[in-house]
């Protein structure tokens, strides 16, 4: 079962909200930067490498390994849309769990990467597998939010996921988060005009 647990966490279905947020990637696209489907599978690449897998994947790596990374995650957020965003998303998925049974799920101000990790760990999911299905997730979601904004063809979406899945990296607990583009254009969007997306 804890392949179906997983599947279940990675999917888009999952009541969270992700739909709902770039993470940059619509002020990247109303700043020229991203503008086809070169320049937004460039764009999605730098983020998995220089933020995401860095720091999204050691915490949950980290929790799965039973040490809580919570309070270094939410201070990495440099913008409140990216702190709202996983705060949000982390309460969202910490109230689906306790409705489906798991019990002592986190309360408060639970990052998303930290609620998804409790869950992972509570099914039985192998660590290296949590990692890879979050940073899919990610990857997924950021495609699809290029797909939408840019707007790109559902093919060459497809494209972008088979290329950008062979750059998700083995599970590391670097800690790092450098993406200064990205908490720019971040801050832009809380001020952008005509927006999509919540972040």
């Amino acid at each position: 079962m804890s392949l179906a647990r997983l599947l279940q966490l990675a999917s888009p279905a999952l009541p969270v909200g992700a739909y709902s947020y770039s993470q940059g990637l619509e002020a990247a696209i109303e700043a020229g930067i991203v503008r086809d489907a070169p320049t937004a599978q460039q764009w999605i690449s730098d983020v998995l490498e220089f933020s995401v897998a860095p720091m999204d994947g050691a915490v949950v790596l980290s929790m799965m390994n039973d040490e809580n990374r919570n309070d270094l995650y939410l201070a990495s957020r440099e913008t409140a849309e990216l702190r709202a965003e996983t705060l949000q998303m982390g309460y969202s998925l910490c109230r689906l769990l306790e409705q489906l049974g798991m019990e002592d799920v986190p309360q408060g101000e639970v990052a998303f990467p930290i609620a998804f990790a409790f869950a992972a760990r509570n099914w039985g999911i192998a660590a290296e597998d949590a990692v890879q299905a979050y940073l899919w997730s990610w990857l997924e979601n950021q495609v699809m939010a290029a797909v939408k904004a840019v707007p790109l063809g559902q093919t060459a979406g497809q494209k972008m996921l088979l290329a950008l899945s062979s750059k998700i990296p083995a599970p590391a607990e670097p800690f790092v988060n450098f993406a200064p583009g990205l908490a720019i254009l971040s801050s832009q969007h809380e001020t952008q005009y005509s927006r999509l997306f919540r972040s």
